[in-house]
């Protein structure tokens, strides 16, 4: 086993390179057998190195969302959410995902390339712990993950007391969220 896995950016909580730590890991896809890919993406997640427990909520399909807000003419997204029992530095972990995204199709990320395309699969490292990092190489919470019910609603099914770091209870977040898109809607 490679301590070095287990070793990097620890955020503001202190150091524990041994210690296990749950990881909230966002997936979605709308591209091909959208199900078939979250399906492999879970395997794939499950056989990373230090990482000894995935649970998954059940997946639910979402409208596409662009810069300018939902796109329903864009191909719908089937999302899920798992945690991650592991022992990977966050930093580590964000390499894996990416590396599990370019095995699914996905191309690199690279800066001119536009936000929120359609893809065949999309990781993002939700939570990692208690740790809270400004570093654009590696934000965390997920910037916008409170304002995503696709995130907060199977992330919800999985851990019923779950909590974003710095943001509150994930269960409040999704309400606030559904009375203000009902708000919106009235």
């Amino acid at each position: 086993m490679n301590r070095r896995l287990a070793q990097g950016y620890q955020g503001d909580a202190p150091a524990r390179p041994s210690d296990e730590t749950i990881a909230v890991v966002a997936l979605g896809a709308n591209l091909g057998d959208r199900a078939a890919t979250i399906d492999e993406a879970l395997r794939d997640l499950a056989r990373l190195p230090l990482t000894t427990e995935v649970v998954a909520a059940a997946p639910i399909e979402s409208v596409a969302l662009t810069p300018e807000g939902p796109d329903a003419s864009a191909p719908a997204y089937l999302n899920t959410v798992a945690l991650l029992t592991t022992r990977l530095a966050p930093s580590v972990l964000l390499g894996y995902l990416h590396a599990i995204e370019a095995r699914h199709g996905r191309p690199a990320r690279t800066a001119d390339q536009p936000r929120w395309q359609d893809r065949t699969l999309d990781l993002d490292l939700i939570a990692y712990g208690d740790v809270r990092s400004a570093d654009p190489a590696l934000t965390l919470p997920h910037p916008r993950a409170a304002e995503r019910d696709f995130v907060l609603a199977p992330w919800l099914t999985v851990d019923p007391d779950a909590v974003l770091p710095g943001v509150g209870r994930v269960g409040d977040l999704l309400a606030r969220l559904r009375a203000s898109d009902s708000a919106d809607g009235a």
